[in-house]
């Protein structure tokens, strides 16, 4: 069942990364970013330290998510963009976001449900974006 690796669409998964990628620069630097602050007790106007990690470490986990949501996708037979659509929503949903309140819901998180709300929200467009490239390309 999960023997797919051979007959992923490794364009697909490269404009899948790309996609989800590029939607969290824009999400959390464009769109977010004073609400993203807050959420983790900073100045809405404090600016993020740039460092190898900070840039290295969202694309990989972009790139992690898109090969195992392609893997499942192939494993599962998924060929309709309502099931694709599905699919993203579970996983964005089910794993992504719930995984997200999970870490948020620690001491640490001055506002754990609002660091989640926009988390999540990346999250669960994230996976829907990339559920629809995969099937698409």
């Amino acid at each position: 069942m999960f023997d797919v690796l051979g007959d992923l669409n490794w364009i697909g998964i490269l404009a899948g990364f790309v996609a989800f990628t590029v939607l969290g620069g824009v999400w959390f630097a464009v769109l977010f970013p004073r609400a993203y602050n807050r959420s983790l007790g900073r100045a809405a106007d404090a600016k993020p330290q740039a460092s190898a990690l900070f840039y290295a470490g969202p694309a990989t986990t972009s790139l992690i998510i898109t090969i195992t949501s392609a893997i499942l996708m192939s494993a599962l037979d998924i060929d309709t963009y309502s099931d694709a659509l599905l699919f993203g929503l579970i996983v964005g949903l089910g794993y992504l976001t719930a995984n997200t309140v999970n870490i948020a819901i620690n001491p640490n998180f001055p506002r754990p449900l609002f660091y989640a709300a926009i988390s999540g929200g990346y999250n669960i467009l994230g996976s829907l974006l990339v559920s629809t490239i995969l099937l698409a390309i």
